[in-house]
């Protein structure tokens, strides 16, 4: 079967606007106009990042909207409008931009003081919930004109659209809501907006890509054999899209920058994958088992910054030590507790570097049994399901996981019996 089918058939309902392991989680646009001036008003735009464990990196977020009359932007803070569009209209004071479809980035930190607000500027990188919530908003102020200055005449803006840095958010229409209240800054007084309206953003895998983004291979300490990534796992491609893994570094120079959506670049291999996901069931202890996960960038065009990782095991529900990489359980529903979100601990391995001697990164997991339901048989120690950056990535078939000797062909029996009194001899060692 083709392998694009067969990711579609497999992740199309849990990625079609709705993640069942982040279910309430979206993206919120929120628009207080702060005061009215005489032929429109100011409005600040909040986006907050409620997913989490998606987060939006560089080159960051960009965001579309069509105005319902004949608005322009006079003026902007903390963002700004990538064309000014036609301003011959006006005399003296020239709008910001005369759009009828505005695009607005985030600035970039470093701006002088006088063009920020608060949570603005970081060049649109904005953290997942479950990461950093006070780095999971990003703000801009705007002064629209010609738009009505009441309730009554301002028309809310239409056709919201979010891309993250690429494709894959739907935002619903605005929405007028009930008007934010503002708290002073020593606490005494409220204030109120004048008029507030919301926009949902939600994520779709499927619309983002036609391809999963990353693979799982799989190992343990039981059976010498390795199941790799699927191939084609992430789409088939020619020899002339990739890069041979025996170039030279100076072969790809020039080569490794960003593009604007951040287009991959990746190293030849089978599965054609930029991440490849690794895990190994390395030890097996009387009260305990060991995991090591690790993952590999092959993108010579992109360090993964503040990446996550997801995995979805029963047994992570008892987990006892992460090594090397922070950790946070996921509770989206009150009987489920199998899911947790890893991510760098900051300044040590929070950037996943391009595809090179530097491009991966590794933990281990110690995880403590329940010998009513731990067992090593039928690929019960490895994940159910994996995310890179909140996309799910491609698993190999069960028939592929590795096997225990016990279950091994009569020609491997030979090879069984090796592994098993190493693993013997691992547990004396331990003990």
């Amino acid at each position: 079967m083709d392998t694009r089918i067969m990711y579609k058939s497999t992740i199309a309902s849990a990625q079609e606007a709705y993640d069942y392991l982040d279910p309430t989680g979206n993206l919120t646009l929120k628009w207080d106009v702060i005061s009215w001036t005489p032929d429109g008003y100011v409005a600040v735009v909040t986006m907050t990042n409620f997913q989490m464990y998606r987060h939006i990196m560089s080159p960051g977020w960009t965001l579309r909207w069509t105005w319902a009359k004949k608005e322009v932007i006079w003026s902007m803070v903390g963002a700004q409008a990538t064309e000014q569009g036609d301003c011959s209209k006006f005399r003296g004071n020239i709008p910001h931009s005369c759009e009828k479809n505005p695009t607005v980035v985030d600035l970039l930190p470093g701006v002088p003081y006088n063009q920020q607000i608060a949570n603005c500027c970081k060049g649109g990188v904005v953290s997942s919930w479950g990461q950093d919530p006070s780095a999971a908003v990003s703000s801009f102020q705007l002064s629209v004109g010609r738009s009505g200055s009441t309730n009554k005449t301002v028309r809310l803006p239409k056709n919201f659209t979010l891309l993250g840095p690429g494709l894959g958010y739907s935002c619903s229409q605005a929405k007028i809501v009930p008007r934010t209240v503002f708290l002073t800054s020593d606490g005494r007084r409220t204030t109120q907006a004048m008029m507030t309206w919301n926009v949902t953003c939600t994520y779709s895998q499927m619309l983002a890509s036609r391809n999963p983004t990353c693979c799982v291979s799989m190992s343990s300490f039981y059976n010498s054999t390795i199941t790799p990534c699927r191939t084609c796992a992430c789409g088939c491609q020619n020899n002339s899209t990739c890069v041979p893994s025996d170039s030279t570094i100076q072969s790809v120079v020039g080569l490794n920058t960003p593009t604007k959506y951040n287009t991959p670049l990746v190293q030849c291999t089978q599965h054609n994958c930029p991440i490849r996901v690794h895990w190994h069931v390395k030890l097996n202890y009387m009260e305990y088992w060991r995991v090591k996960i690790s993952v590999t960038n092959f993108n010579y065009r992109l360090n993964y910054t503040q990446w996550t990782l997801v995995a979805q095991h029963p047994n992570l529900n008892n987990i006892t030590q992460v090594f090397s990489f922070a950790y946070k359980p996921l509770l989206p529903y009150i009987s489920a507790n199998d899911s947790g979100m890893f991510y760098g601990v900051k300044f040590f391995n929070d950037i996943l570097m391009e595809a090179g001697p530097d491009g991966n990164i590794q933990t281990e997991l110690i995880l403590q049994k329940d010998k009513n339901t731990f067992t090593l048989n039928k690929g019960w120690a490895f994940p159910r399901k994996v995310y890179f950056n909140g996309d799910e990535c491609m698993m190999p078939l069960p028939d592929d996981y590795p096997y225990l000797p016990n279950s091994a062909p009569k020609n491997v029996i030979g090879l069984s019996f090796v592994i098993s009194a190493f693993f013997l001899l691992e547990l004396l060692a331990f003990w």
